[in-house]
């Protein structure tokens, strides 16, 4: 009689445990929140662009001040993290990756690991008017430290409460270029924080410090589809300015970050 009230006892303790890791992680489609709930004040210009292909982006100097769109129901510490380290230059997004099905944080991870897809994305160049491959290689690396390529592992089947990814991306105007990216959850999506372990050069000539990159790509399912919201904080010298379009060339980084995830996303069965 005890044995059995005692695995009675375990089952219901299990299946608590499950239910609480369910609910703390994938949020049920009757409990997802809508674009409107999160962004109930948003101007109707502002929201069509938030729907179009492209999304919303805006920079800024630091010093002249952003009314961040973040300041609504999504976590306040989405910006928090990057305005703390007082960037020079702002980068925000806010787009809706429109899809005819629920999406899950596993299809939304599994997009985050796959760094090889990186590789060979395009983006518009001005200067040289024609789709340029922007990262000409893309690997993960075993650390910080230890700079070992190391291949992308298979898909998984579960979302780890957090990871730390370390990347090496060689860029085409930047060259080698080293980041950490740290994978989290807050319950409703997933964020993906990005910076640079190691100097951006251009021409040999440091062009963002170590750490002077910081960036917040936010992932939450909505029933619209799946909702991205993007601050990068950018802290330059006023000579590295003059000489370099930072915001323009973040917002180029952002975009195809952005669309590596959303392809990912969109390709999942």
């Amino acid at each position: 009689m005890v044995t059995e009230k005692r695995e009675k006892k375990i089952i219901k303790r299990i299946v608590f445990l499950a239910c609480t890791f369910l609910v703390g992680t994938v949020p049920l489609i009757g409990q997802s929140r809508s674009f409107d709930l999160l962004f109930p004040r948003l101007d109707k210009a502002t929201k069509e662009q938030v729907f179009s292909p492209d999304g919303f982006v805006i920079s800024t100097r630091r010093s002249t001040g952003l009314d961040l769109l973040a300041a609504s129901a999504l976590d306040s510490t989405l910006s928090d993290f990057v305005l703390k380290h007082d960037p020079t230059y702002l980068t925000e997004s806010l787009q809706v990756i429109l899809t005819d099905k629920p999406v899950s944080f596993t299809q939304i991870y599994n997009a985050m690991g796959n760094i090889r897809g990186l590789k060979g994305r395009l983006y518009h160049s001005f200067t040289r008017n024609q789709e340029t491959p922007l990262f000409e290689d893309a690997t993960r690396l075993v650390s910080a430290k230890k700079l070992t390529p190391i291949p992308d592992p298979p898909p998984a089947r579960s979302v780890p409460a957090s990871e730390t990814i370390y990347i090496r991306l060689k860029d085409v105007n930047f060259g080698n270029s080293y980041y950490r990216a740290d994978i989290t959850g807050n319950g409703w999506g997933l964020l993906y924080t990005l910076s640079n372990f190691k100097n951006l050069t251009y021409l040999f000539i440091p062009v963002i410090k170590e750490d002077k990159f910081i960036a917040q790509l936010y992932f939450e399912p909505i029933p619209e589809g799946v909702l991205v919201y993007s601050l990068a904080g950018t802290d330059v010298s006023d000579f590295i300015a003059s000489q370099v379009d930072i915001p323009s060339a973040i917002r180029k980084r952002l975009d195809v970050i952005i669309q590596w995830v959303t392809d990912g996303i969109t390709a999942a069965p």
